[in-house]
């Protein structure tokens, strides 16, 4: 004889503790995710805003060092006056050009005298940008006719410019127009609280003087 035995499947569920457990756990792990794609996302965009910032920088560099090592030697090419406001150094250096794309003046007739300053970008705006005033040299003294302004590097909280004289060996913060151009001349731009220097050749200067140059 044989004895069938009643064999049943029983079907067990989750308990409410372990589907709160596992949506914990999961929401943990959607936390940590987001987190981690937002620093990467603010990282990439803070890294790319520098990448410009720094592109910026490079070009006015590039632009200024292009238009001052294109004036010709000897006075009446060049100047540069020192101004302070608020304990923030705002020099001005002046030259003149001729027409050329440096300046977007490829068609316009006669030279130019162009101005790089610091002024607020704007009168309701605390923001400083570098730019260059440029206007007809044949143009009456304190005329504005032909006058333009063109905005070069943004956000600068400060501009210091000094000429290296050579007859003494020290970095003067004036040049009148009736000076020689300097061989050096030495920008140092403060940026959100960051100051770059660079020094711009004019004409070439020999090593052993390069190395002798004052602080």
């Amino acid at each position: 004889m044989s004895i069938a035995l009643d064999k049943r499947v029983v079907w067990r569920g989750f308990t409410l503790l372990e589907v709160m457990l596992a949506m914990a756990i999961l929401g943990m792990m959607s936390i940590t995710i987001y987190r981690f794609v937002v620093t990467n996302i603010i990282v990439l965009r803070v890294s790319s805003e520098e990448n410009a910032a720094e592109a910026r920088y490079s070009g006015f560099i590039h632009l200024i060092t292009a238009q001052l090592q294109d004036l010709p030697g000897g006075a009446g090419s060049l100047s540069g006056e020192p101004f302070k406001f608020s304990d923030q150094s705002r020099d001005e250096l002046a030259w003149i050009c001729g027409n050329g794309p440096g300046l977007a003046t490829r068609y316009a007739p006669g030279e130019f005298m162009v101005r790089m300053r610091l002024q607020p970008v704007n009168e309701q705006s605390g923001q400083m940008e570098i730019g260059f005033l440029r206007k007809p040299r044949d143009a009456a003294e304190g005329s504005t006719e032909g006058e333009s302004w063109v905005p070069i590097l943004d956000d600068v909280h400060s501009m210091q410019i000094r000429y290296f004289d050579p007859r003494v060996n020290v970095w003067k913060d004036k040049l009148e127009w009736n000076d020689p151009v300097p061989p050096l001349v030495r920008l140092i731009i403060d940026r959100k609280g960051r100051e770059r220097e660079v020094v711009i050749a004019l004409r070439r200067t020999p090593l052993p003087l390069m190395a002798q140059l004052p602080p």
